[in-house]
C-alpha cells in the first residue's frame, strides 16, 4: 500500500508545495493553521486541481499534470471523514450508510448497510435522523458510511475537533481499531501532538504551504531538527543562538551559555535556534544549569508552570511536579538540564 503526493498549487496568494509518500497506516499532517493541511487533502480527494505535480495510489495514478490525468472523486477510490460529518439531513442513518454502497447492486445495499452499522453498535440508530443523533454518533455513521466504499486511502480532516473531550477519546479508541482492521493508508489532519502520537506511526510537518521530510512520530519529539517541528511538538522555550570561536552556543533570549563540548547532539548545519522542553528543565544546578528569578508561578491541573526570568530579555517556562513546593514569585530560581534535552534546530524563518 502506498500513496505518493508530489503538487503545488497557488491559491490567493498562498503556495502550496508538499512531497511525501505513506507506505501503509497512519501518517499525520501536523502545521499551525492555514499551513496547507487541508488544502492538502482537498487535492488528493479530487476536490480541488492542482497546479502541478502528481498523486498516485497503489499504482494508480490520480493526478499527473504533464500527462493531463485528472480522475473525478468518484473515479479515485479515497475516503473522507470530515469534521462536519456531511450526513444527508432527510436520510435515515440506514440510508446514509447505504450510499457507501452505491456501486453495489441495489438489492444487496440494505443488507450490507445493516451489517456495517452492526460493525459500528449503530443498529439501534438505523431509522434514526441525523438530527437527533449526538456529535459522537454522527462521526460513527460518517466514518460507517465511508469504509462502505471499501476506499483504498482514508483522508481524516480533524474528525474530532469538535467534540467534547471524552467523547474525542471514545472515538479515538474506536478509530485506533477501524485503522487496525482496514490496513490502507491513511491521513490524518491534527492539531493535537497527543491525538498524532497515539494513532499516527509517522508524521509530515507543513509550514507555510511546504512540507518537511516524513518521520517515525517518535523523531518528532526527540529531534524535531527544525523551529517549525518543535514548535508543533509541543516545545515552549526556543532561543535564536549564536556559535563563538570556542564552540560555545550563546542563546540570546536567555543569557544562557552551553558550552559545546556538553552537548550530546552533533551541530547541524544551518543552526539558527536551541530548544528545550518546559519539561525538562529541573531545579537544582546540574551538567548545564541557568541562575534566574521567579517572574510567577501559574497553578496547573498536574504540574506548575514557572515562567523564569533569565539574564537574557526573554522567559523561560518551566514545569515542575507538584511533589516539588511551588516558590514565590521574586525568588531565585536555578534550573538545569542534561545535554541531550536541548535540541538544535534550523530554520528559523518559521517563528
Amino acid at each position: 500500500m502506498s500513496l505518493s503526493v508530489n503538487i503545488e498549487k497557488e491559491l490567493s496568494g498562498f503556495r502550496l508545495r508538499v512531497d511525501f509518500e505513506s507506505r501503509g497506516g497512519l501518517l499525520a499532517l501536523l502545521g499551525a493553521s492555514g499551513s496547507g493541511k487541508s488544502l492538502t487533502l482537498r487535492c488528493i480527494a479530487g476536490l480541488l486541481r492542482p497546479d502541478r505535480g502528481r498523486i498516485a495510489l497503489n499504482g494508480r495514478v490520480l493526478y499527473d499534470g504533464a500527462a493531463g490525468i485528472d480522475l473525478p472523486p468518484q473515479a479515485r477510490r479515497v475516503g473522507c471523514l470530515f469534521q462536519s460529518c456531511a450526513l444527508i439531513p432527510h436520510l435515515s442513518v440506514l440510508e446514509n450508510v447505504a450510499l457507501g454502497y452505491h456501486a453495489k447492486p441495489r438489492p444487496e445495499r440494505r443488507a450490507l448497510a445493516l451489517a456495517q452499522l452492526r460493525r459500528f453498535r449503530l443498529e439501534g440508530l438505523a431509522q434514526a435522523s441525523p438530527a437527533t443523533l449526538s456529535g459522537g454518533e454522527r462521526q460513527r455513521v460518517a466514518l460507517a458510511r465511508t469504509l462502505a466504499a471499501e476506499p483504498e486511502a482514508l483522508l481524516l480532516d480533524e474528525p474530532f475537533s469538535a467534540l467534547d473531550d471524552y467523547l474525542k477519546w471514545e472515538l479515538e479508541l474506536e478509530l485506533a481499531q477501524t485503522l487496525e482492521d482496514y490496513g490502507g493508508d491513511a491521513i490524518l489532519v491534527s492539531h493535537s501532538r497527543g491525538e498524532v502520537c497515539r494513532l499516527a506511526k509517522s508524521v509530515c510537518v507543513l509550514t507555510r504551504g511546504r512540507s518537511e521530510p516524513v518521520r517515525p512520530v517518535s523523531g518528532l519529539m526527540t529531534a524535531p531538527g527544525t523551529c517549525s517541528a518543535a514548535l508543533i511538538s509541543g516545545c515552549k522555550n526556543i532561543s535564536p543562538v549564536s556559535l563563538r570561536p570556542d564552540g560555545t552556543l550563546c542563546c540570546s533570549a536567555w543569557g544562557w551559555e552551553l558550552p559545546a563540548a556538553r552537548l550530546s547532539r552533533p551541530r547541524p548545519e544551518g543552526l539558527t535556534h536551541v530548544g528545550v522542553r518546559a519539561h525538562s528543565l529541573r531545579p537544582g544546578p546540574g551538567p548545564i544549569s541557568l541562575d534566574c528569578t521567579v517572574d510567577r508561578v501559574i497553578d496547573d491541573l498536574f504540574s506548575n508552570i514557572l515562567m523564569l526570568r533569565t539574564p537574557g530579555p526573554s522567559l523561560l517556562r518551566a514545569e515542575l511536579d507538584k511533589t516539588h513546593p511551588a516558590p514565590a514569585p521574586g525568588a531565585p530560581f536555578t534550573v538545569h538540564a542534561d545535554p541531550e534535552d536541548f535540541l538544535l534546530l534550523t530554520g528559523g524563518e518559521a517563528l
